[in-house]
């Protein structure tokens, strides 16, 4: 695991069409911090995540991770990252246990029912995923979160289709990555209930 989280954003400049979803926007990402891109919809919250990975175009700016440049230096980065986006990304005719394999095949099978365990669904190994409830294609996406072993953690809407008892899960695998020195980037309009963010404002 890269211990060392360094994320370093300095001025930049997004811009979709001809409006500026954020312009000379500067902050950082350190071991043990939560930070949480808040704004409408619409603000550009999912394109400034997806612009700090490199899968959106910057105007202008400067990325630096743990002391690098990440524009030159990009793998870096994202060999310490997990990004975890809108959509599940699950395959219907897949079981449950057999999508996340699909993701983390280095796993054991132990490993890959243990996550879908703190998940609420070891129930539901050998059920496809075209019979479970969106909130359960979900949650076999957030699985990886108990399998990985990635410092910096890119969440984007994370509790979306997620009931009480998923949210909660979540929450507490968050508190114990960041306790353990990992760093997580969130979007989510949904209020943290037991983490302190440090809060960037998108305005759309």
């Amino acid at each position: 695991m890269q211990k060392t989280v360094n994320l370093q954003l300095k001025n930049l400049w997004i811009e979709r069409g001809e409006r500026d979803l954020c312009r000379d926007l500067s902050f950082s990402v350190l071991n043990g911090e939560l930070i949480r891109i808040a704004g409408e919809n619409g603000a550009g919250k999912s394109s400034l995540i997806k612009a700090i990975l490199g899968w959106v175009h910057l105007e202008a700016g400067n990325l630096e991770f743990n002391g690098e440049d990440v524009t030159q230096h990009r793998d870096m980065l994202l060999q310490c990252q997990l990004y975890l986006g809108h959509t599940p990304g699950i395959k219907s005719v897949f079981t449950a246990l057999e999508n996340l394999r699909l993701y983390c095949p280095q796993a054991s099978e132990e490993a890959l029912e243990f996550a879908l365990d703190q998940v609420q669904l070891g129930a539901f190994v050998d059920t496809p995923a075209a019979q479970l409830s969106a909130g359960q294609k979900r949650r076999i996406a957030l699985a990886r979160l108990w399998l990985t072993d990635k410092a910096l953690w890119f969440l984007d809407e994370p509790f979306t289709a997620l009931d009480v008892k998923g949210v909660d899960a979540l929450e507490q695998r968050m508190s114990d990555h960041l306790s353990s020195g990992g760093a997580i980037v969130i979007t989510t309009h949904q209020p943290l209930l037991s983490l302190a963010p440090k809060v960037i404002e998108l305005v759309a």
